[in-house]
């Protein structure tokens, strides 16, 4: 028998030492379920990941690092997903963004401004009855046709637990499988077995006896008051990223995103992600134009930029429109390929704003399909 590869020791070592959630035997069996009987219908099934992970410093937990996340990204692509025809298993933060309900939860004004009282019973104001009734349609259909399953996680650890035994499920699927990974994972975390078990104090003289917190004797907590400091001690969660390609998926396409804040190094990291995990489709975007603008970076047709047009652009608070086609033009001046961006075919006057998922998630689809069809033809 081979050794096992270095991923594959991080990967048995990390599942070893850190437990699954207590919720994971029961999404294995609905997950299990809904991919049964999606693949009797042939119908392909998208893996949507969503929202942020946390990294608890306790066990019982007060105090955590999170990730920023509302799962904007991921539950707009679920909506678009469904009208592709695909069955989705979201597995998203718990209490961030769903689809269908995001259009109302996630909003500056309160759901309940979208009511009102009519001769003691509670109706949807006149103004929001279009807008609601197409949107509640499209949800009914999916439940209906059990074409949604909804899973969450909070922790890093979860994540991954979910994560893997999802993507095992859906490796007989093959080349219908689809994983489509917009969470916002944590880089770090706090190993189960250096985790105290109660809550770090804010003086030192009640966190000197590891053994209150259940730790064993001689290790050092990972998250502990030292005088004035709170030090915080984390270690890199292994990249298991490239274990979808290589073990739990391996016919399956995988989409994964990279976030930047600088211009100048997004196609750069971009193009490093794809090498370094082998995935299909890395999907590029700045944090500050992300709703009107990214790349996809592929071995299939290398570098493609997808916009928005200006006068369909959604508003965003904290985006800066200025930033828009910065990326591109740095990774031109670097000498690097870059293609004309990839618009809508038909732009009309008065036209609604247009969510940038309506374009991306028609374009993984097309690519998704030329790659069942490169496997059906080997």
């Amino acid at each position: 028998m081979d050794a096992p590869t270095p991923a594959e020791g991080a990967e048995s070592y990390y599942f070893t030492h850190n437990p699954p959630p207590k919720s994971l035997q029961s999404n294995v069996t609905l997950a299990r379920e809904f991919i049964h009987r999606h693949a009797d219908e042939g119908r392909r099934v998208v893996l949507v990941t969503s929202g942020g992970t946390t990294v608890p410093l306790e066990s019982q937990t007060v105090r955590y690092i999170d990730n920023f996340s509302a799962g904007t990204r991921g539950a707009t692509s679920a909506e678009y997903f469904l009208e592709e025809g695909y069955a989705v298993i979201f597995l998203h933060r718990q209490f961030s963004l769903l689809p269908y309900s995001r259009h109302y939860s996630h909003n500056t004004r309160s759901f309940l401004d979208f009511m009102k009282e009519d001769n003691g019973r509670v109706v949807v104001d006149e103004q929001h009855q279009a807008e609601m009734l197409r949107v509640l349609r499209q949800y009914t259909a999916a439940k209906r046709d059990n074409k949604l399953l909804i899973l969450s996680f909070v922790t890093i650890t979860e994540y991954l637990w979910e994560l893997r035994e999802v993507a095992k499920l859906m490796r007989p699927l093959g080349p219908n499988a689809l994983f489509y990974l917009a969470a916002a994972v944590s880089d770090f975390f706090v190993p189960h077995d250096r985790m105290v078990e109660h809550k770090i104090q804010s003086s030192e003289e009640f966190n000197a006896d590891s053994s209150a917190n259940g730790l064993p004797s001689g290790k050092v907590p990972a998250a502990r008051t030292e005088g004035r400091s709170l030090i915080i001690d984390l270690e890199p969660v292994p990249k298991f990223l490239k274990q979808l390609v290589d073990g739990w998926a391996p016919e399956g396409m995988i989409v994964s995103f990279k976030l930047e804040t600088d211009p100048s190094m997004l196609v750069k990291k971009a193009q490093y992600s794809l090498e370094r995990y082998a995935h299909h489709l890395v999907i590029g975007n700045l944090l500050m134009t992300r709703k009107w603008e990214v790349v996809f970076v592929s071995e299939m047709d290398g570098e493609k930029w997808i916009r928005v047009p200006r006068n369909r652009r959604t508003r965003s608070i904290s985006g800066i429109e200025a930033l828009i086609g910065k990326a591109a033009a740095a990774a031109a001046a670097k000498g690097q390929s870059v293609e004309s961006p990839t618009l809508t075919a038909e732009v009309l006057e008065g036209d609604p704003a247009q969510e940038i998922e309506s374009l991306i998630i028609p374009a993984v689809a097309e690519m998704h399909t030329k790659m069942i069809a490169q496997a059906t033809n080997k």
